[in-house]
């Protein structure tokens, strides 16, 4: 019988329902919240991409390519019609003095409850981001999120004033010393948090060699369990799956910690409609052959095959 290889979060999701502690949040909205749970996924029964709901894997491609590059500017992202980053850099630009439209305070919300707010959102939003896409010096003012994910994976500024690239060294180290128990790379950089539009949620992982298989472990600090986990594991089991190809190693395990795991309260009918699902095996990867390193993998060398998933679940964005 084919694994569900998607069980472990299915079995998380029900686990906050019966155990989760009702907490308040940085947002207002309220959640579920269990802390320290930990999923893990075999990644040669399958790629965890969920069955029981749509996950768009051209989004997560494209997020995951955007962090390798080292890029912090949302451009990029909505040249490949990506828009999970967007409202962090509207939110800043409506703060700015170079905002002048209607009033978006509290737009998190206010546009799923306000029809007529909705499509002055809806309007300021597309401008928005076809001014990113078009104008250069607006982008670079107002696309950029800062030293979030790509910059501190690519371009960690040391206080001797130099640059580490992790992701090249941790290659590297993989490829020279497989049973090192230092391959990790960290997006918690205290002394940058102010310089960032969002503090990283998934804040450190690490690379562990047995067997010719290559596994990684991630800790993540807080998880919206609805929609940005399953992100979260499919975007860091593509990476598992770049860097064994870069090391010629076979996958072994993704493995997921979390601090605080929780289902947002306006996410509890979504979850529960998830839950009534069947899943379904999961579907492959391919990556193309031959690609001479991992910063040069482009979004047609990265497919998942056989992928029939249950219709998507739609839930707002605590921001």
């Amino acid at each position: 019988m084919t694994e569900i290889v998607e069980q472990p979060y299915l079995d998380l999701l029900k686990r906050i329902f019966a155990e989760g502690h009702r907490k308040t949040d940085r947002t207002n909205t309220g959640t579920y919240s269990l802390f320290g749970p930990q999923m893990r996924f075999d990644l040669s029964q399958g790629f965890p991409l969920l069955t029981t709901k749509k996950v768009p894997f051209g989004l997560i491609k494209s997020e995951l390519l955007w962090f390798l590059h080292g890029d912090t500017n949302i451009r990029y992202l909505l040249q490949h019609k990506n828009h999970i980053w967007d409202e962090w850099a509207f939110t800043r630009y409506v703060a700015s003095d170079a905002y002048h439209g209607p009033d978006m305070t509290d737009f998190g919300h206010r546009r799923l409850t306000d029809p007529a707010f909705a499509e002055q959102y809806t309007a300021a939003h597309q401008a928005f981001c076809d001014r990113i896409l078009n104008d250069d010096a607006f982008a670079a003012r107002f696309g950029d999120l800062g030293h979030i994910y790509g910059y501190q994976w690519r371009h960690w500024q040391t206080s001797q004033g130099e640059t580490i690239d992790q992701i090249s060294d941790v290659i590297a180290q993989i490829k020279a010393h497989p049973d090192s128990r230092r391959l990790l790379v960290t997006a918690w950089n205290p002394e940058d948090i102010p310089n960032m539009a969002l503090p990283p949620c998934h804040t450190m992982f690490q690379f562990y060699v047995a067997d010719g298989k290559l596994s990684c472990q991630l800790y993540q600090r807080s998880g919206d369990m609805f929609l940005g986990v399953p992100f979260n594991i499919a975007s860091y089991a593509l990476l598992t799956h770049l860097v064994a190809a870069q090391t010629g190693l076979q996958v072994g395990e993704f493995v997921h910690t979390l601090g605080d795991a929780h289902i947002y309260t306006n996410h509890l009918a979504a979850v529960e409609e998830q839950l009534t699902r069947t899943p379904q095996a999961a579907p492959t990867l391919e990556i193309s052959p031959g690609v001479s390193d991992i910063f040069s993998y482009q979004m047609r060398d990265i497919h998942v095959r056989n992928y029939t998933p249950a219709g998507p679940i739609k839930a707002p964005v605590a921001v």
